[in-house]
């Protein structure tokens, strides 16, 4: 079985302009077309048996869109069809967040996306700790982007040192995910600052830029119980990143733990 925790699909009538604007500003090829359809082909070549979409809000007023778009694709697959879980976005500078995050919770989603590069909020800022908490409050988890974004020129708003500051903020937050290993190209500071904490990190987007030795330097310390196997699909092929994970060698159950077992505990599917 394998669990893909970072996928990004978009509606049909915006897909291909998504994709191609986000190809152009990273340097990056698109190994889908970003249509829920092109996903549940590349799964269905891989392998992969369940993909957990995020949607990212660049704007407050995006919510209602998104949350709409998130609950139709969630409402097609429930009654044994779990090939889709769906995530909601979340924005730092919706007016009403407490109601926003009520209505999340009562839609049936299990966790939100935030990208501190994109809404312009460092993770630490006190707009992103109250999301943090709204979500700790109501037992959601939080997919962040974290570290290095080549489709942004910026300055790194979520790196390890801001990411202890929002946890230190929140008194912890045993349902944080930090896209990209902790965070993407700041892989010696997520060994020496975030490893080994309660948090998770995914694999999305990373695996083809990381050597094996760091990779399981990180893992060692942090534990193989807090890794996702993810791909941050259209940018990435889950076949060739499952590939990179099963080249690693690893003892049996800890890649099973990766690339499912954990996604299975976190989800409590």
């Amino acid at each position: 079985m394998v669990i893909d925790f970072h996928t990004h699909v978009f509606p049909d009538k915006i897909a291909s302009k998504t994709v191609d604007a986000l190809a152009n500003s990273a340097s990056v090829k698109p190994y889908s077309d970003g249509t829920l359809s092109g996903l549940l082909k590349n799964m269905e070549d891989s392998g992969v048996n369940i993909s957990v979409t995020l949607p990212v809000l660049t704007k407050p007023t995006q919510f209602e869109s998104v949350f709409n778009f998130a609950s139709e694709v969630l409402s097609n697959f429930k009654n044994g069809d779990t090939r889709i879980l769906p995530f909601c976005g979340i924005h730092p500078d919706i007016e009403d967040l407490e109601g926003a995050f009520i209505k999340i919770k009562k839609a049936g989603f299990k966790g939100i996306k935030i990208h501190p590069e994109y809404q312009q909020t460092f993770i630490d800022d006190p707009k992103n700790v109250k999301i943090l908490s709204l979500a700790k409050k109501h037992g959601l988890i939080t997919v962040t982007h974290a570290g290095v974004d080549n489709a942004y020129t910026g300055e790194v708003r979520c790196t390890p040192k801001r990411v202890l500051n929002a946890l230190d903020k929140l008194g912890g937050y045993d349902k944080l995910v930090l896209a990209h290993f902790g965070g993407n190209e700041l892989f010696d500071e997520v060994y020496n600052h975030l490893s080994g904490l309660n948090l998770y990190f995914d694999t999305a987007f990373m695996l083809k830029n990381i050597d094996k030795a760091m990779f399981i330097k990180i893992l060692n310390k942090h534990g193989e119980d807090k890794i996702l196997f993810a791909t941050d699909s259209p940018w990435s092929y889950a076949l060739s990143d499952i590939n990179i994970i099963k080249s690693f060698c690893l003892p049996v159950d800890v890649e099973n733990k990766i690339l499912y077992k954990n996604a299975v505990k976190l989800l409590d599917l």
